[in-house]
């Protein structure tokens, strides 16, 4: 964990936070005009955004998502207020986008080797999964949000990589806003959510990464204000299956890593959550109908194709 103040001559202090989250890093650049306790500051979104990993990871057997999978189907379990949250906004996504995005791919993850499982998935297994949404029958989750509880009607394994990030950048945000700081930026791993302008009066300036395996390197500036931003792309975290490199991305309408025309999409929205599943959908969806959806869906967002052209889709 580390902490960065710097100090400008004026009434406004910037101050820089940072520390471990979900396989990455968080941080929280603000300023502030009034005395800020830095180690409680740093605690609190600390935990917040442990509370996120600990309730929706898919990595930890003791996470809350886990606990819900290893349940027996058809049998209701209590499931905290955040990650209902999170699977009521997740199941809305995937009927929106006509299936791209689904949070139902456990299993297929773990079949082709993304999760730890088998790098040599069984074609009869892939067969059985493929096309079947989780917010439709057979594979049919059900929530009771009045109960704070949750059931599986299948065996089907939930997996929130392509949202639970985001909604840790919103509680990022949701923290700093409860200081009463009204000029922050926060984000987990490029995930991103900014409120305000800086002292001089500019937005908050955040690269639009050009997706080049193995490189750093920025394709153009977004300015953020009141808005979140999330990226997805099958560039950056990819898997090897029978030596051949794929995308981590799972298709579930195919049942197979990602393979298409697109490198990156980038989505802006209201808050980091929205805006990092959207990501995965638009990316899953394609060149040619990811926009499109977009444009429905009244969505901000920039694709880039796999020969760095940039199409933009605009509300």
């Amino acid at each position: 964990m580390s902490i960065e103040p710097v100090s400008r001559p004026s009434a406004l202090s910037r101050h820089a936070l940072s520390g471990p989250a979900m396989g990455s890093r968080w941080s929280a650049v603000f300023w502030s005009n009034a005395k800020v306790d830095i180690d409680a500051l740093t605690g609190r979104l600390q935990a917040a955004v442990d509370r996120v990993e600990q309730q929706m990871s898919a990595w930890r057997r003791d996470s809350d998502l886990e606990r819900l999978n290893a349940t027996p189907v058809g049998a209701w379990t209590a499931i905290p207020r955040e990650l209902s949250k999170v699977l009521t906004t997740a199941l809305d996504i995937g009927r929106r986008s006509e299936g791209a995005f689904d949070i139902g791919v456990g299993d297929l993850v773990r079949a082709w080797g993304c999760g730890g499982g088998s790098r040599t998935p069984d074609a009869e297994l892939i067969a059985g999964l493929a096309g079947h949404p989780s917010f439709e029958p057979p594979k049919t989750l059900q929530l009771d949000m009045a109960g704070g509880r949750a059931r599986r009607l299948a065996p089907l394994r939930l997996d929130l990589s392509g949202i639970a990030k985001g909604f840790g950048v919103d509680e990022l945000a949701r923290e700093l806003g409860a200081t009463g700081c009204s000029c922050w930026l926060v984000g987990i791993d490029g995930e991103m959510r900014a409120e305000g302008v800086k002292p001089d009066g500019r937005p908050w300036a955040v690269a639009h990464e050009k997706p080049v395996p193995g490189a750093r390197e920025v394709l153009g500036m977004l300015e953020l204000s009141g808005a979140a931003v999330a990226t997805s792309g099958s560039y950056r975290h990819r898997v090897e299956v029978d030596g051949r490199t794929t995308s981590h991305t799972m298709d579930p309408r195919r049942g197979a890593p990602l393979d298409n025309d697109l490198s990156a999409v980038t989505v802006l929205a209201e808050t980091c959550m929205v805006a990092d599943a959207w990501a995965t959908a638009l990316l899953v969806a394609g060149a040619v109908r990811g926009p499109e959806l977009a444009r429905r869906q009244g969505l901000a967002a920039l694709f880039v194709r796999t020969d760095g052209t940039v199409l933009e889709a605009w509300p």
